[in-house]
């Protein structure tokens, strides 16, 4: 079993920067809506329709790597009873 390096506020706040620094990049009209996966140590990320395909191409690279997830625009990468919110 895996044991995590870092904790899941470390994992958020670093993802959340890797992601800020990328967002002029990465939200263009064709992946707005799209899942980014960013390995938090190395700044490595992945685009793609789906959560675990997006992930996985990141272990490839490194199997214990610390992933936060997003989708690109919104608020949540999923929801449940409500409403995925677009960010500007």
């Amino acid at each position: 079993m895996v044991y995590p390096k870092l904790s899941g506020e470390e994992i958020t706040r670093r993802g959340k920067k890797h992601y800020e620094n990328l967002r002029t990049q990465i939200e263009t009209a064709e992946n707005i809506g799209k899942i980014i996966s960013i390995n938090v140590e190395t700044g490595d990320y992945e685009i793609g329709d789906d959560l675990l395909i997006t992930s996985r191409r990141l272990q490839a690279k490194q199997s214990d790597a610390p992933i936060w997830a997003g989708r690109i625009g919104f608020n949540a990468v999923y929801t449940i009873g409500g409403t995925l919110m677009r960010t500007e």
